[in-house]
């Protein structure tokens, strides 16, 4: 049976901020379904690795097997970057061996927006534990991107962070972006953000990488499939 053209799979944390993909799917005019694994939502190294287990990978693949979908991506931020650049890679590479299509995380998602947009200096809006927030910039600087500003919320789980008020998320943008970066990046994708991108880039004056776009985003790229939209940020209006 051939794959579905315009479908990509989302294999997504626990319930948080998932109603953003529905959304982007709308302006895109794609099929992007989202099932869910489940765990601990605490930010923190253990409970985050148990989330991104092969186990619990492998169990969002067979829930998306009915779809037949042309690309996967594991949408969780910091159940990627805990493994570390070599782990991390090592989890995606897994993940497409399970699904027999390309697969990638919202971890790489955000260095390949962030080559797309050529961008090379950012400042980091993290809702995580300082301690997680540290493991995304090391995360990111292994691929070659100066973090030039950080900050981070340190609220302790998913649940909470999906709780987060547009206002709240402006603020936290505003607060931990600096002039010395080239885009900011808000990295949880348990914040709804997909409604706010055009706002906040607005605000600031420079492409804001939400974790929830760049996973969209990232799942077109290697899904090959090409779109174009506003109301997604500088990434989807010039069709990269």
């Amino acid at each position: 049976m051939s794959r579905a053209a315009g479908c990509v799979g989302f294999i997504y944390p626990d319930h948080a901020a998932e109603s953003d993909y529905p959304r982007a799917a709308r302006l895109l005019g794609v099929d992007l379904p989202v099932v869910h694994v489940y765990g601990t939502d605490l930010h923190a190294a253990p409970e985050l690795m148990d989330l991104g287990s092969p186990a619990k990978l492998a169990g969002g693949v067979a829930l998306l097997a009915p779809r037949r979908p042309a690309a996967v991506v594991w949408a969780c931020t910091s159940g990627s970057f805990v493994f570390g650049p070599e782990g991390a890679a090592r989890q995606v590479d897994r993940l497409a061996a399970v699904a027999g299509v390309p697969a990638s995380s919202t971890s790489f998602a955000f260095v390949h927006a962030l080559a797309a947009l050529g961008c090379r200096r950012v400042a980091v809006a993290a809702s995580y534990p300082h301690d997680i927030a540290e493991l995304f910039a090391d995360f990111i600087g292994a691929h070659g991107i100066d973090v030039a500003a950080m900050g981070d919320a340190g609220i302790p789980t998913a649940a909470e962070v999906g709780r987060l008020t547009p206002a709240q998320i402006r603020d936290l943008a505003r607060r931990n972006d600096t002039p010395h970066a080239d885009a900011l990046l808000i990295p949880d994708t348990a914040m709804h953000t997909i409604a706010q991108v055009d706002g906040l880039e607005r605000l600031l004056g420079k492409p804001v990488l939400t974790a929830n776009a760049v996973t969209v985003w990232e799942g077109l790229r290697i899904a090959g499939i090409a779109r174009r939209t506003t109301g997604l940020g500088a990434l989807f209006e010039d069709n990269r």
